[in-house]
């Protein structure tokens, strides 16, 4: 398909000098585009901008804005929407999956779909797996789905979240998978149990719960720590946890700025 730019520049609704300014790329979630920032010089005609993205996109229904970065404990956004239905709630598919969800009130990324792939990948038959802030459950679901696991016991502190993890657990008809909600550094000790995977999907502080995390784990076991980091320091990062692991490994997950990426950190002894 022709670039947004092209295709509003075609129709008049913008003028040569403005297409530059058009973010070419949105998020997709479920059925409803995500435009992460939105140029405050075309804020007149966002409303005729996002009706022409419905008209030309058959799978898009809604039309939205993070009009507020992620923000607060629970790292939501605030969202305006901007055409379609006046609704933040859909269905998103994934890896198999069907994950139901409020863009505004849950935390999720479809950008990180091939990365919850990739980790469900590594998954051995009838491991036990723990999925650290888990959300509405698409690192369980993809895993599970995907995989062959023994159990997979995740924790969220969100209880919106937390009830479309319960929603989503069933519609995958899942029943291996054991859903908590409250504070990890509460609920993990708990947990009278250890796994040979531990899944930390929180990339702006999840090394304050590394310590935890490493007590639930087996001997033989893997941690996958989220983090953000600038390519420069990728050398850096691999020493400082060798202090800890004999086997470290930066895998890229994500672009999130100009050099800098989320990686996910594969921690092993």
């Amino acid at each position: 398909m022709a670039k947004l730019s092209s295709i509003l520049l075609n129709s008049k609704i913008i003028t040569k000098k403005e297409s530059q300014l058009v973010p070419n790329s949105f998020d997709v979630v479920g059925d409803i585009a995500i435009f992460n920032d939105f140029p405050k010089e075309l804020v007149k005609k966002e409303k005729k901008i996002a009706g022409k993205i419905i008209e030309t996109h058959n799978n898009i229904y809604v039309v939205a804005k993070k009009s507020k970065k992620y923000s607060g404990r629970l790292r939501t956004p605030k969202i305006t929407i901007l055409a379609g239905d006046k609704r933040k709630e859909t269905m998103h598919i994934e890896s198999g999956c069907r994950l139901n969800l409020n863009i505004e009130t849950c935390y999720f990324s479809s950008r990180s779909g091939s990365e919850r792939l990739r980790i469900a990948k590594k998954v051995k038959k009838n491991e036990s797996v723990l999925v650290l802030f888990s959300g509405v459950a698409p690192f369980p679901c993809v895993i599970a789905k995907r995989s062959k696991p023994k159990e997979i016991y995740a924790i969220e502190l969100s209880k919106t979240a937390h009830k479309y993890a319960e929603e989503n657990i069933q519609l995958n008809k899942l029943d291996n998978v054991v859903l908590f909600q409250g504070d990890v550094k509460k609920v993990l000790p708990t947990i009278k149990k250890k796994f040979d995977r531990v899944v930390m999907p929180l990339p702006k502080n999840a090394e304050e719960f590394l310590e935890l995390a490493k007590k639930k784990l087996k001997p033989k076991g893997t941690i996958h720590l989220y983090s953000f980091a600038n390519e420069d320091d990728f050398k850096d990062i691999k020493k400082e946890y060798k202090k800890q692991f004999k086997h470290v490994k930066i895998t890229k997950a994500g672009h999130y700025s100009p050099g800098v990426f989320r990686i996910c950190l594969d921690l092993k002894n």
